[in-house]
């Protein structure tokens, strides 16, 4: 998700999103459920029960699930640097 601090979009972790110069921020991939759940190698109704205990990152559009893939990707990372 993209925010911004002052006049420069920031991203959720605080950093600013790859730009180059006179261009828009990079846009990240949204994924569908079935994306995630073949992306993790889990079951499709595996990622539904994740997303809606707030286990995985997500958003609903049009009452469908949806994950960012770098916040899905940064997910991940902090989980396994707690292990």
């Amino acid at each position: 998700m993209i925010g911004f601090k002052g006049d420069r979009p920031m991203n959720t972790n605080g950093a600013e999103p790859k730009m180059r110069e006179g261009q828009r921020p990079e846009r990240t991939q949204i994924m569908t459920t079935k994306e995630v759940a073949k992306y993790l190698g889990v079951h499709e109704m595996t990622v539904y029960r994740w997303l809606k205990k707030g286990v995985l990152p997500g958003f609903k559009i049009g009452g469908r699930w949806r994950s960012k893939k770098d916040l899905l990707d940064a997910y991940l990372v902090k989980r396994m640097e707690h292990r």
